[in-house]
């Protein structure tokens, strides 16, 4: 490798400006916000390359970069990205950029740190998208916990031991599998290469095993019924721009390994387990999104919401194996993948934007009780008009990002099973149900009480980063062919991958 490639450069420049954050120090802390912005939105606009360099007629890996690592352990530091990656590096470097900028008022003590944690996080994540290397993958999956559980730990609310904790224990424990399952396959092939993996032979029994590995690292990660606790807890306790990372890039994480490990891997296992999934998946649908309309904290709401939501990444992904069956069809069983990218995308947007509005009335009122609000529309009419806007696409409204990843896995649903289709489009009730009773107490009626009254609307700061991820959401809603035309051929190629068999001869 000569020189240092794109991947890279989005990788350890984050973690440059991070280090160099730590060394700046609160002593100079107004320098250190602007160092902050300049290096995300200097990863941002390099990770743009990535687009518009795209082969979008290609399922191979793309800006491959490979050295040498750990040479005792047949490790490379192997990096490349597909039409399913991708989407993810650029969802993770643009939405670090309204992290920042969230945070440049609000936090006052150990600023410096705090700014650096999220753009070591950013570099970080961005290795988990791009590794091809699963034990560079695994480092960089456990890597990130770090700067979370400290973002966490330190500005969190009153409760974030207990919440870090947490987070951590479930999020470490089902990993600890996962390690297990590649070093398994690693004495196996003599390599750690994801690609060496996807193409090596395993009996049932192995891949029953394998999958099970990979389904409790990505499970919590996503997360799923019943190992979805952790993340009420950890979003409540969050400072806003842990709870907008938290929801908006690293609950995809959980998303892209099953696509990328535990589909191609052991595709004989997940279309064993399949059921299984779908039915965990329609529970998280529907039980969380009732559980979500008797939530008196908004924070937590949205928690749920994203779990629910979440729901609809797994049911996508593993209805392949039964419109596969049922019709023979490969453009229809990647209609389901499609929608479980398109929903992890728009979850990205929309979700992160919903807690960044928690955070502007929390800044004003230092509430998120539901009760201490009503009629903000009549103090914070533009903040109002964004407010709506997002829970219109947290409701899946047509015309907005929430509708599109939605509409293609219920589509893909009825291809499947007409009772998989009827439960799926519950969430279209319920989620209108909860994110309209949320909008209609928070943001209409009558004034709730005389600290209301004294709100003040949107400044620049926070007008800008609501209206570019309102830009985003419409875009995805009105235009989603962009996104859809990159994803595609690596949606056919995993497709194949799935529904042929890697039983030895």
């Amino acid at each position: 490798m000569q020189g240092i490639g794109l991947l890279s450069l989005l990788i350890w420049l984050p973690i440059a400006g991070g280090v160099a954050l730590l060394a700046l120090g609160d002593a100079r802390i107004q320098i250190g916000r602007w160092l902050a912005l300049a290096v995300s939105l200097a990863t941002f606009v390099a990770s743009l390359s990535l687009y518009t360099g795209f082969d979008v007629t290609t399922s191979a890996f793309q800006f491959d970069e490979r050295a040498p690592w750990i040479p005792a352990f047949d490790a490379t530091y192997h990096l490349g990205v597909d039409g399913i990656s991708m989407p993810l590096v650029l969802l993770t470097t643009f939405i670090t950029v309204p992290v920042v900028i969230a945070g440049w008022k609000v936090i006052e003590q150990r600023a410096a740190q705090y700014f650096a944690a999220f753009l070591i996080m950013e570099g970080l994540m961005v290795g988990v998208f791009s590794a091809l290397d699963s034990l560079l993958f695994y480092f960089f999956w456990e890597a990130m916990l770090i700067p979370m559980f400290l973002i966490i730990g330190i500005w969190g609310g009153p409760r974030r031991v207990y919440a870090t904790i947490k987070f951590f224990l479930y999020t470490f424990l089902g990993s600890v599998f996962m390690l297990i399952a590649l070093i398994y396959m690693y004495l196996k092939t003599g390599s750690y290469e994801v690609t060496a993996f996807h193409a090596l032979p395993l009996s049932r029994t192995e891949q029953f095993w394998i999958f099970l590995a990979f389904f409790a690292a990505f499970a919590v990660k996503i997360p799923m019924f019943p190992v979805h606790t952790w993340l009420p807890d950890a979003h409540v306790e969050a400072p806003t721009g842990g709870s907008v990372v938290l929801a908006a890039i690293m609950l995809k994480m959980g998303g892209y390994g099953f696509l990328r490990f535990a589909l191609p891997i052991a595709p004989d296992a997940s279309r064993e387990l399949d059921t299984l999934v779908i039915i965990l998946s329609l529970v998280a649908v529907v039980y969380i999104g009732l559980v979500a309309l008797v939530q008196s904290d908004m924070k937590k709401l949205i928690a749920y919401s994203s779990i629910a939501h979440m729901g609809f990444v797994t049911l996508g992904a593993f209805l392949a194996f039964d419109i596969h069956a049922a019709t023979g069809d490969l453009r229809g069983a990647g209609m389901g993948l499609d929608g479980a990218m398109v929903q992890m995308i728009s979850h990205g947007l929309v979700s992160g934007a919903m807690f960044l509005c928690v955070g502007v009335m929390y800044d004003r009122l230092h509430s998120r009780e539901i009760s201490a609000y009503g009629g903000v529309i009549n103090r914070m009419p533009i903040f109002g008009a964004f407010m709506v806007l997002f829970a219109m696409a947290n409701s899946g409204l047509p015309g907005t990002s929430g509708f599109v990843g939605e509409f293609l896995v219920i589509l893909a649903s009825f291809k499947a099973n007409f009772w998989y289709a009827f439960l799926a489009a519950t969430t279209l009730v319920l989620g209108a149900a909860y994110t309209l009773w949320l909008v209609k107490r928070v943001i209409f009626g009558p004034v709730a009480n005389d600290h209301v009254a004294e709100l003040t609307d949107l400044d620049g700061r926070e007008f800008l980063i609501l209206g570019v991820l309102a830009i985003g959401v419409l875009a995805l809603g009105l235009w989603p062919a962009p996104l859809l035309e990159v994803m595609q051929p690596s949606i056919h190629h995993l497709v194949e991958q799935i529904v042929a068999t890697k039983l030895p001869v």
